[in-house]
């Protein structure tokens, strides 16, 4: 991108056209006489180079006159740029991964935990600029990653999630204090936490309304997944004389007590009874919560005039160089 600061110098160029008239009409006017005794020698003189290129210091001329305009007129060269500010939003993802998540009711042939484990990655490979971390959680919570920008290593500690890491029951409570610590000092313009868990509370030393409560007084947001579907559901068990079988298995999810958490914390609760519902809620999540991005466009510019200057400077030495040697006039 090519601009001129001052373009008003580049009217200047008209003198061009006015030397150009005035060095033809003095050539055409030009004349002179020599007295010879006998012409007959003239007559075989041939013309010389320097004489078919005579006018080649006036181009010179005008070369030199033209990039000095040009040069006053300060020609600079832009580069576009952009500016991106984000308002990133930290998300911490807490995952029940109690027994009970081995249930089949989401998906044939896939349990709960992977058919929320490979939603979980969809949602985190969708996301930009936001800081997600995840917590598991069953008979008690820890942090399975911290807050990371780093997707690649937050999808390698998602694949290694597996029931049976923590001992067995499902502590609610525990779990979304466990969030709210990774948060507390966060400086994200939104601070959230999203919830699945397939049962209710069971364990741990704190209620999860309490805990809800605390988060809101972090000016945490939780939204809360319920994980099954209505009714009964197959679970699988191992028999040590006829191999896996699956028996019915009664969901009970309290949907109270996350209907709660998420009035409590401004958040939302969700039910999912399928793959297919927990691909749609996690995306309404995410566009419930989508980073602010404000782009701003600006150009940046280089100066160029003293690249013409140096340019009719290298010309006008020549000029004066070819005057006082090949084109040099004898009076």
């Amino acid at each position: 991108m090519l601009r001129f600061h001052n373009p008003e110098f580049l009217a200047l160029l008209a003198i061009i056209l006015f030397l150009i008239y005035w060095y033809i009409s003095r050539n055409n006017k030009a004349s002179g006489t020599l007295r010879f005794s006998n012409l007959g020698n003239l007559k075989n003189i041939s013309s010389t180079p320097s004489k078919k290129y005579r006018h080649i210091i006036f181009v010179f001329r005008l070369i030199v006159i033209a990039l000095l305009i040009v040069a006053f007129a300060r020609p600079q060269s832009g580069t576009k740029e952009e500016k991106i500010t984000t308002e990133g939003i930290d998300i911490i993802m807490a995952m029940d991964i109690s027994s009970s998540m081995l249930a089949e009711d989401l998906a044939r042939h896939k349990n709960r935990l992977d058919v929320t484990k490979e939603v979980a990655s969809k949602f985190i490979s969708a996301r930009t600029n936001d800081r997600i971390g995840m917590v598991v959680f069953s008979a008690k919570s820890f942090t399975q990653c911290p807050l990371t920008l780093d997707y690649g290593i937050l999808l390698k500690f998602l694949k290694e999630i597996h029931i049976g890491m923590i001992e067995d029951g499902t502590a609610i409570g525990l779990a979304i204090a466990n969030c709210v610590n990774r948060l507390r000092t966060s400086k994200a313009k939104s601070k959230v936490v999203i919830l699945l868990t397939d049962g209710r509370n069971n364990r741990g030393e704190l209620d999860p309304v309490t805990a809800a409560q605390i988060a809101k007084t972090m000016k945490i947001r939780i939204y809360t997944i319920g994980a099954g579907k209505r009714g009964e559901a197959l679970y699988p068990i191992d028999d040590p004389f006829l191999g896996k079988r699956y028996v019915p298995m009664k969901v009970d999810i309290d949907e109270d007590v996350l209907i709660k958490i998420a009035n409590i914390t401004g958040g939302k609760y969700f039910r999912a009874t399928d793959e297919t519902s927990l691909e749609k809620i996690y995306n309404e999540i995410g566009e419930l919560e989508k980073t602010k991005i404000e782009v701003k466009e600006f150009t940046r510019y280089t100066e160029l005039f003293v690249n013409f200057l140096l340019i009719a400077l290298g010309v006008l030495l020549l000029e004066i160089i070819l005057a006082n040697t090949r084109f040099r006039k004898i009076p």
